[in-house]
């Protein structure tokens, strides 16, 4: 028996169409909006962006890093996004293999620069101070590559080692749930933590 045109639409193209709009609604609409609720509600920091903020003005996320440059600031991870560091919105690496002579002068530029800024300072360079991360926008350095610049910030603010060493120790995380990762400093947090002390001193 033919099946005419007419029967066809009602058999299979129709169910069709209406499956796809209904799953479209579902995944396209009803699921995003129910996870975007149910993050603000369970994870409202998270799920707005981690944003920080400092004297009622929004300064960036504990999530993506900034590019200090200031002698009397930590200095974050280098960044190899374009077309400037730290760029959300081209998150990547260098993609460049340990082989690769640009890699190599890249690093050597960076470890002058650190030491240009902190000439007496004889302790070895963490290798997190002058490679990229691979998404570019890490916002973290190691405890050690925040002992590194520890002198050369307390020289500049005019403040003791000691106290800047306690900031590091009060802005370094420990592993997630005690087994993922490294202990790490944030650096954005950390720089925060420096203003205010130094503020205090001075009052």
């Amino acid at each position: 028996m033919e099946i005419s045109l007419k029967q066809m639409i009602k058999q299979t193209i129709r169910p069709a169409i209406v499956l796809f709009i209904l799953l479209s609604l579902i995944t396209g609409v009803v699921y995003p909006l129910a996870t975007t609720a149910l993050g603000k509600w369970l994870l409202p920091t998270q799920a707005n962006g981690s944003l920080i903020e400092k004297d009622g003005k929004l300064i960036g996320s504990s999530l993506i890093g900034q590019n200090f440059t200031e002698p009397k600031y930590f200095w974050g991870r280098p960044s190899a996004t374009g077309p400037y560091p730290n760029n959300a919105a081209a998150s990547s690496g260098s993609n460049q293999g340990p082989l690769n002579p640009a890699l190599a002068e890249a690093v050597k530029g960076r470890v002058s620069a650190l030491k240009a800024v902190d000439s007496n300072n004889t302790l070895p360079i963490p290798v997190d101070l002058v490679t990229a991360s691979a998404s570019g926008l890490d916002p973290h350095i190691s405890p050690a590559a925040a002992a590194y610049q520890a002198s050369r910030v307390a020289k500049e603010r005019g403040i003791s080692d000691a106290s800047v060493q306690a900031l590091i120790d009060n802005n370094t995380e420990g592993r997630q749930w005690g087994v993922l990762g490294e202990p790490r400093v944030n650096v954005l947090k950390l720089n925060i933590a420096l203003d205010k002390n130094t503020a205090k001193i001075s009052e």
